[in-house]
């Protein structure tokens, strides 16, 4: 019984498919039909228009365009040359960034990050010795610092 049902349905589906497609058909050939009974109807021709001729015939004369005037151009032509002259960039440049970098700025740039670990070592290493000379020693702390700051800049 289903099966019955659904091809009936189907049937009806496609009849109603035909119409559509006939009513479509009849639609497209109504309009190609009236184009060409339309355009045998027509027998208007366009309007020329002139724009230098000057025509004899009155009844043409209606169909001339008015006579422009052209528009000025000098303020353009001022905006261009405006645009053209740049301000100086004598006062933009900065005359630092210009000069020319000594040779070996790539290399202490690189070696900056090295220096400042020695640096954090060598005064690890001073303080240790501080410690060591005042434990051993008994000495004031004030003497100690300075007399290892001397050695050191003797050394250096």
């Amino acid at each position: 019984m289903a099966l019955e049902s659904n091809i009936g349905n189907l049937e009806e589906e496609a009849l109603k498919r035909k119409e559509r497609l006939k009513l479509l058909r009849d639609k497209a050939k109504g309009k190609k039909n009236e184009e060409k009974e339309t355009s045998n109807n027509k027998e208007e021709l366009p309007k020329p228009v002139f724009r230098s001729y000057q025509p004899q015939d009155k009844t043409l004369q209606e169909n001339i365009l008015p006579k422009t005037k052209p528009e000025s151009v000098e303020e353009e032509v001022q905006d261009h040359l405006a645009a053209g002259n740049p301000e100086p960039l004598i006062n933009e440049v900065d005359l630092s960034s210009l000069a020319p970098r000594k040779p070996d700025w790539d290399l202490k740039r690189d070696a900056a990050k090295k220096l400042e670990k020695l640096q954090r070592r060598t005064e690890r290493a001073i303080a240790e010795l501080i410690r060591e000379r005042i434990s051993s020693g008994g000495q004031n702390l004030a003497e100690a610092v300075n007399t290892i700051r001397a050695e050191n800049v003797d050394s250096e």
